[in-house]
């Protein structure tokens, strides 16, 4: 065995990773799966109450109306966002797409990606709008 495999490196700190921008983003990117599952578990208790019956609805309507919880589904929104970009800026290098031979422009697939969201919300906000009239 020579000597250079048999040296360890000193063990790493827990904040080792808070000296690097790149490793901070990379965090907080991963860190935005909390306020989404927050938001689910919402969705999920919000169906539950539904089965309940009209009174238990009647409550979950009244607590997802609290300032407190509003502000945690912005804040939920936000990180829904912040991941959505960084996911959609990261999608052409990790499957780059090709028509006819050619690569396409990242630039022209993140766009893609966002025009694909803008067209999803356009035809949720068109359906809340159908439901209502």
């Amino acid at each position: 065995m020579d000597k250079s495999s048999s040296q360890r490196l000193p063990p790493l700190k827990r904040n080792w990773w808070l000296k690097h921008r790149f490793f901070k983003l990379y965090m907080l990117r991963e860190a935005t799966v909390l306020p989404l599952v927050y938001f689910t578990l919402c969705l999920l208790a919000g169906m539950v109450a539904l089965l309940q019956g009209a009174e238990s609805w009647q409550g979950w309507i009244a607590f997802m109306g609290s300032p407190i919880v509003l502000l945690l589904n912005l804040l939920a929104l936000a990180a829904s966002l912040f991941h959505a970009a960084t996911f959609f800026v990261l999608f052409p290098r990790v499957m780059p797409l090709r028509i006819a031979g050619h690569s396409l422009p990242d630039q022209a697939i993140v766009a893609g990606q966002w025009a694909g969201v803008v067209m999803v919300a356009l035809l949720f906000f068109w359906l809340l709008g159908r439901s209502g009239a």
